[in-house]
């Protein structure tokens, strides 16, 4: 994903940009699949859970899956605009203290670090990386620009912050045997980040 390249065969080719990469994971079956290295996964935005359909939606697939009549997408937005986009949300501006703020919440989420709370030194197998941090930074500058306002706030870190981050924050085995809520804890963190850089 990285180098922006396949490689199939010993032949590398070059992926057009823009360009991206969609995963599932059933969380029942797992025969034939593995759990990916925590350095692949750190390369995935967002992480989204998604819930059953309700009966509704449901019918609304079969309706269109099940059917003689073949649905088409149509294209709304070209690769330009996409990457106009990107650039344009990199461009909206954040506050010094919300950027220290989430620098101050990664820290906390090492295992190793003496601002740490206990829960985490006790309970977390691995906290938030450098591009976790910049993934939430970057989601939350594509957040605001979508609400149509022009800088970070605290409210789009806290939208996005699960979607981005719960891929990357991995309970030890005493968090698992302890039952520990993994996101509840880095909602916690966070707004303990948050309270004592304002």
């Amino acid at each position: 994903m990285q180098e922006r390249t396949v490689t199939a065969a010993g032949r590398s080719t070059d992926l057009p940009r823009p360009f991206f990469v969609l995963a599932t994971q059933n969380p029942i079956e797992m025969e034939g699949t593995f759990q990916l290295p925590e350095a692949q996964i750190d390369r995935f935005l967002f992480n989204t859970v998604m819930a059953f359909p309700s009966e509704e939606e449901l019918d609304g697939i079969l309706d269109l899956t099940t059917g003689v009549t073949r649905v088409v997408p149509a294209q709304v937005i070209s690769a330009d605009d996409i990457l106009h986009g990107q650039a344009l949300a990199r461009s909206v501006p954040i506050a010094g203290h919300v950027r220290r703020a989430v620098a101050r919440f990664v820290r906390r989420t090492q295992i190793d670090g003496a601002e740490s709370p206990a829960d985490v030194k006790r309970y977390v197998r691995f906290g938030i990386s450098p591009r976790g941090a910049q993934c939430l930074v970057l989601a939350a500058k594509g957040h605001a620009l979508l609400q149509h306002r022009y800088n970070v706030s605290l409210d789009d870190l806290r939208t996005v912050l699960l979607p981005t981050l719960r891929h990357r924050f991995q309970l030890n085995y005493a968090g698992e045997a302890d039952e520990i809520d993994a996101e509840a804890l880095l909602c916690r963190v966070f707004e303990e980040a948050v309270r004592e850089a304002q």
